[in-house]
């Protein structure tokens, strides 16, 4: 859906017409409420606003599926580890990589 000027709001005229914008956007009308200049917030009728949720929450199901599919796809494709192993390994590189860091960190010895 796209915004036409009068769908944008000031804050101050909106504070004043909130009942005549109100009954816009219940009738369909998602208004664009600004302040200072810019988007401060939006006015649209409940519904359609619990709607938006509802599709949201199937967009985020559909992407853990997804997921969950790739992840089966690896597993028979042998690109998977045990976490217990892939835990080690992290442990170890992040223990190395503090030991290099720690070390470059340090004033050279003195040698006489």
């Amino acid at each position: 859906m796209g915004f036409s000027t009068g769908d944008v709001v000031p804050f101050t005229l909106a504070r004043a017409r909130l009942s005549e914008l109100a009954d816009q956007a219940k009738a369909g009308a998602e208004k664009i409420i600004t302040k200072n200049g810019e988007s401060y917030v939006a006015l649209i009728d409940a519904d359609r606003l619990d709607y938006y949720h509802r599709l949201e929450r199937e967009r985020i199901h559909l992407l853990l599926l997804d997921d969950a599919r790739r992840g089966l796809a690896d597993i028979v494709a042998g690109r998977s580890v045990e976490a217990d192993s892939a835990i080690a390994r992290l442990q170890a590189r992040r223990t190395a990589a503090a030991e290099k860091t720690s070390a470059a960190g340090k004033p050279a010895e003195k040698r006489d």
